[in-house]
């Protein structure tokens, strides 16, 4: 199906708008959104799960999101919808979001892409993962979306829509790592209701009174209000007399087993969303420098992943064959997450500089700081030469002879680092 074949039949009318002759899709978007009603309730199952998704769509989200010309940043239009503003209602945080905590929670997450008049994007809204089905048109093969509504069901070519998703096999439906965790969510919830019922049911009396003699309802009673008033008034002091002898009661509320479970969801959870233990909490047998590297192996092994589907989603669908073909890209910067300490990177943008790999302005820009003049251009140390290189001795460098003298050799003061 051609460009003008997708746009003559978005929906079922024959413009791209909410409403028309024949068709209104106005109830879609206002007063609210139809697609945004069941997803709030699937991250209340459990704490757990909750803190991952939180930390993926949170990361995810934080990462600086521009549109590139081979490697320097283009401002236009459809740039900065989703630099900055998606839709009307939301920025590119909330938007990107939205659309993990979706992709996480239901294993699918889908924006509708919203043209205006000239058939440009004007607006990317988030819809309802339980309301879309991918499905194949029977004669062209071609990705539809099956969109169920209050009003119908409409279909969607995949190109009007973005559609990013969890592992699957075959087809186009990513796999909902709620399901996969289901027995472990389960388990959890049961021996968590097991233990409140524990300490619903515990006694809730602290002390035991051991009296020597029998006594009746009324005398017990005002031996207990008297204990009471005595113990409420001197701060907790207790004063044992003659004939009664007060014993405390050891009361445990919570079963210790109940944290190894939660040390097992945990796990558990950590290895359906692919993200190291130790950021739902799990600390043990953990040191700083391994959760250093902890911390590169979720960039590594959780983002980037995930980083890779976003920008080939939106290249594919939110720019043209032409405009791909001039070097235009979205890119997420990974950069300000993989930053190790003070230490590590002036080491870095050192060897960076002297090797001819980085200009200074680069390193200014990787540390938030302006450009200065002279700033871009490359130098590389005069110290190093190429092995074959018959004028090494000459450049100043010391040769084999002098290194067997033990003799420093003489060096040119003009051989300082220069510029490449």
């Amino acid at each position: 199906m051609g460009l003008w074949e997708r746009i003559r039949g978005w929906f079922r009318g024959e413009q791209r708008n909410y409403s028309g002759q024949g068709y209104d899709f106005t109830r879609w978007f206002e007063p609210y959104n139809i697609f945004e009603r069941r997803t709030t309730n699937a991250l209340a199952t459990n704490e757990t799960i909750f803190a991952a998704i939180t930390r993926i769509s949170n990361s995810l989200a934080s990462l600086p999101l521009k549109l590139y010309r081979d490697f320097t940043p283009v401002m236009n239009q459809i740039g900065d919808l989703v630099a900055n503003a998606p839709n009307p209602n939301t920025t590119s945080f909330d938007f990107i979001r939205t659309m993990e905590v979706c992709r996480n929670t239901f294993g699918n997450a889908y924006a509708l892409k919203m043209y205006d008049e000239n058939y440009q994007v004007q607006s990317l809204y988030p819809l309802d993962p339980t309301r879309v089905t991918p499905v194949i048109e029977k004669d062209t093969r071609e990705l539809f979306y099956e969109v169920q509504t209050e009003e119908g069901r409409y279909y969607i070519h995949n190109m009007d829509l973005i559609h990013v998703k969890h592992i699957h096999a075959i087809g186009y439906q990513g796999l909902n790592p709620i399901d996969v965790l289901r027995n472990t969510v389960d388990f959890d919830a049961k021996v968590r209701q097991f233990s409140i019922e524990q300490m619903d049911s515990a006694v809730k009396a602290s002390f035991l009174l051991k009296m020597n003699a029998q006594l009746s309802r009324d005398k017990k009673q005002e031996i207990l209000d008297g204990f009471k008033q005595f113990y409420r008034e001197n701060g907790g002091v207790i004063i044992q007399e003659a004939g009664m002898e007060v014993l405390p009661i050891d009361r445990t509320f919570i079963d210790t087993k109940v944290f190894e479970v939660e040390k097992i969801t945990r796990a558990r959870v950590a290895t359906v969303f692919n993200i190291p233990v130790h950021m739902l909490g799990e600390t043990e047998g953990s040191s700083y420098s391994s959760m250093e590297q902890m911390a590169l192996e979720f960039v590594q092994t959780t983002l980037a992943p995930i980083v890779r589907q976003y920008e080939q989603e939106f290249n594919r669908k939110l720019l043209t064959e032409r405009e791909r073909s001039r070097g235009l890209g979205f890119k997420f910067n990974l950069n300000a997450l993989l930053r190790g300490d003070i230490k590590t990177r002036a080491e870095f943008y050192f060897k960076g500089i002297r090797s001819g790999w980085f200009t200074p302005n680069e390193v200014r820009a990787y540390e938030e700081l302006p450009p200065l003049p002279g700033g871009d251009q490359l130098y590389m140390s005069r110290d190093l030469s190429p092995i074959d290189d018959p004028e090494r001795a000459e450049k100043g460098v010391k040769t084999d002879a002098d290194a067997g003298s033990g003799q420093e050799p003489e060096r040119n003061p003009d051989l300082v680092d220069q510029p490449a």
